[in-house]
């Protein structure tokens, strides 16, 4: 499997220069996971960051990489929305 070194901006693991696994289509995945044991035993903190891009070229404006970004807020859960599907009952 390949692999890309990829910079962390933000949270614990800023500064820090990661090798992530790339996927079938060379991209780093979308998030990442960090979980952090907690020192007492109890539940794993979990950190998470974004991919997003890490700039753009001057002359042809082509992307130069991926870079993750800390997302306090946690990761983003979205539902499927089916073009069949009708919307939730209000009631």
């Amino acid at each position: 499997m390949k692999s890309e070194n990829t910079p962390f901006r933000g949270g614990p693991l800023d500064g820090r220069v990661l090798p992530i696994l790339l996927g079938p289509t060379g991209h780093p995945p979308k998030w990442y996971e960090v979980p952090v044991p907690s020192p007492d035993g109890g539940p794993a903190t979990v950190y998470a960051y974004q991919r997003i891009p890490a700039g753009y070229t001057k002359r042809l404006g082509l992307q130069r990489g991926w870079v993750y970004e800390y997302a306090p807020g946690g990761r983003e859960h979205r539902t499927l929305k089916w073009p069949w599907s009708k919307p939730p009952r209000r009631d």
